[in-house]
């Protein structure tokens, strides 16, 4: 599935971006007092992010997620580590769905059982 790939990799993206300006760019802005990396960092995060939010709302339709599941999802793309977190439980509900789904249409009961 293109949309599961795209929001695998949009979601290490984001979260090490996210990171980026929350372990080196802020601490350099407050500590260091040089407000460049700042800037740069938090404008390419926020670039990325949209693009995380469009792929995420694509794949929550895709696969008619609850609109509450689509929001976290989405704001784990605010939280330092969460992307990562919310990446590997997606994935793992998305395989389980789609493997319990196919073994179900798949297996054929003979009538007399």
């Amino acid at each position: 599935m293109p949309l599961l790939k795209a929001y695998r990799v949009m979601s290490y993206v984001t979260g090490v971006v996210l990171l980026t300006l929350v372990l080196i760019a802020m601490p350099l802005k407050y500590f260091g007092d040089t407000p460049g990396p700042t800037m740069i960092v938090g404008q390419l995060h926020g670039y990325l992010y949209m693009a995380y939010v469009v792929i995420v709302l694509l794949l929550g339709f895709s696969l008619r997620w609850r609109p509450v599941r689509i929001v976290l999802v989405m704001l784990a793309g605010t939280v330092p580590f969460a992307a990562f977190f919310a990446e590997r439980r997606i994935i793992a509900n998305v395989r389980e769905e789609q493997g319990g789904g196919r073994q179900g249409r798949d297996e054929k009961v003979p009538a007399g059982e």
